[in-house]
């Protein structure tokens, strides 16, 4: 798996905002040009791949330290979550409505969703691991984000031996 290639997609994934936020966070920021994807291709079929979900929800175990609201700039940290401990997640996040997701987390996490395939044989397994950013991540936290946090996930998915990583952006 292609270290670079999962972080230039976490990167993608973290600034998956609403449409007005969307327009104010363009008003207002600097771009820089991304560099070209370099896609892998996959070399095995689906049936025996290893999948890892990632999302921007700010899901984390309610006996993790929360994702930090009060920094005008966000949190470039991410959580990494045990998935057979899913009844102690919780979010924090107040950039999207959370309502539903919190009622049922595969909306933005479709942990059941992604064993009943595994279940049907169409894919291998589900990593036990997953990861969570906050989405929200502005300034001088992006370069944070793309050197540590993304370097870092992108590493222990690698060590975990994982083929895919489905990114679900809240």
């Amino acid at each position: 798996m292609n270290l670079k290639y999962i972080k230039d997609l976490i990167f993608r994934i973290a600034f998956d905002k609403s449409d007005l936020l969307k327009k104010i966070w363009i008003k207002n920021t600097k771009f820089k040009k991304a560099p070209e994807i370099p896609w892998t291709p996959l070399n095995k079929p689906l049936k025996d791949c290893k999948i890892a979900l990632i999302t921007t929800a700010g899901i984390h175990h309610n006996f993790q330290e929360p994702f930090n609201m009060q920094d005008k700039n966000g949190d470039w940290s991410f959580r990494e979550l045990g998935l057979e401990k899913k009844e102690t997640f919780t979010i924090t996040h107040d950039y999207y409505n959370k309502t539903d997701a919190l009622k049922d987390i595969n909306i933005v996490l479709p942990i059941d969703r992604v064993n009943e395939l595994v279940n049907e044989k169409l894919i291998g397994s589900l990593n036990l691991y997953a990861y969570s950013f906050m989405g929200h991540i502005l300034n001088e936290y992006i370069e944070q984000f793309i050197n540590i946090s993304a370097i870092e996930v992108a590493e222990k998915l690698k060590k975990q031996n994982v083929d895919i990583a489905l990114l679900t952006p809240a």
